[in-house]
C-alpha cells in the first residue's frame, strides 16, 4: 500500500465549459486529490525533500485551472493529472476529482464532478532491426522514445546480434530490451510505438521477415492483455532467447504474470532445451 497526501475541496474560480458564458463569467470549482507518495523517509527525517510539498501542490492546480480552459471537467481532470505527475516526481499516481457546483443544470443538485485515476506504469519493450544500419534505427527510436514526455526510459540491455527466428531466410538481427515507466494506457503505448517503427520504414510484408525496426511490449506491469490489436505478455516470449537474454539483463527476477516464473528461470529452461 502507498501513502496518500490528501487534498480537500480547493477552491479556485476558473472559466471552463461548454457555454460562451461560462467562459466569460466563471465560476467556482472545487479539486479533491490523493496523491500516492511513499512518504516513509520523510517520517523518519523529517525532512520535506523526501516528500511532495502539498502547498506547492494546491498552487500548481490552481495556476493550472486559472491558466487553462476547456470545455469539459473531463478534458481538464486529465491534463491536470498528467501535469501534477510530470512535475512532481515522487507522485506515483492519483485520483483527482473536479467538482462543478455551479453547472448549468434546470434542475436542484448538490453538484457534478468527473473523478479519474491516472499514474505511471511499469513496461518493458523489446526491440530489435536487421536491415541497413540497424544500430542507428534502434538508437534513433530509443532516442524518440525518451523524448517523449509521457515515457521515462529507466534500464536499457545491451544490444546483441541473433540470428533470425522463424524459419525465414534474411540477416541477422540486432535485438535488446528496455524497461520504462509510462503514463500511457497500454493501447497508447502501441500505437506510439508503431508510429516510431513506420518514421523507420517498418512494413508488415512478410510475417517474421526482415525489418528495418521492431519494437514490442513485452509486459505492461502485470497485466494480462488480450485484445484485437495487443497481447501482453507478449505470447511467445518463453521460446525467444532473442528476448530472454536482455530482459537477464535488466529484470532477471521480474515474474512472469501467466507462467508465474522469472525470466532468469524461463532463461535457463531455454537453454537446456
Amino acid at each position: 500500500m502507498m501513502d496518500i497526501i490528501r487534498i480537500s475541496e480547493l477552491e479556485i474560480y476558473a472559466y471552463h465549459g461548454v457555454y460562451v458564458e461560462e467562459k466569460e463569467k466563471g465560476q467556482f470549482f472545487y479539486v479533491n486529490a490523493d496523491l500516492f507518495v511513499d512518504t516513509r523517509k520523510a517520517g523518519m527525517t523529517d525532512e520535506l525533500d523526501y516528500s511532495t510539498n502539498y502547498g506547492t501542490v494546491c498552487e500548481f492546480i490552481a495556476d493550472f485551472m486559472k491558466n487553462n480552459t476547456y470545455n469539459l471537467i473531463e478534458t481538464a481532470a486529465e491534463q491536470m493529472a498528467q501535469a501534477i505527475l510530470l512535475k512532481f516526481k515522487l507522485v506515483k499516481s492519483i485520483v483527482l476529482e473536479i467538482r462543478k457546483p455551479s453547472a448549468p443544470i434546470a434542475l436542484e443538485f448538490g453538484s457534478v464532478s468527473v473523478e479519474i485515476v491516472r499514474g505511471w506504469h511499469e513496461a518493458y519493450i523489446a526491440f530489435g532491426s536487421n536491415l541497413g544500419d540497424r544500430e542507428k534505427y534502434i538508437d534513433d527510436a530509443l532516442e524518440a522514445i525518451g523524448n517523449l514526455p509521457q515515457i521515462e526510459i529507466e534500464a536499457i540491455s545491451d544490444k546483441i546480434a541473433t540470428k533470425p527466428y522463424g524459419g525465414v531466410e534474411q540477416d541477422d538481427f540486432l535485438n535488446g530490451v528496455i524497461k520504462v515507466k509510462t503514463l500511457l494506457p497500454p493501447e497508447e503505448l502501441l500505437q506510439i510505438l508503431q508510429q516510431i517503427e513506420l518514421h523507420a520504414g517498418r512494413t508488415r510484408e512478410i510475417h517474421w521477415g526482415p525489418r528495418t525496426l521492431d519494437l514490442d511490449i513485452l509486459f505492461y506491469d502485470d497485466e494480462i492483455i488480450e485484445s484485437e490489436n495487443l497481447i501482453v505478455p507478449h505470447p511467445d516470449m518463453k521460446n525467444r532467447n532473442f528476448v530472454l537474454k536482455p530482459l537477464m539483463q535488466i529484470a532477471p527476477y521480474k515474474v512472469h504474470p501467466v507462467y508465474h516464473k522469472t525470466i532468469k528461470d524461463m532463461y535457463e529452461e531455454l537453454q537446456s532445451k
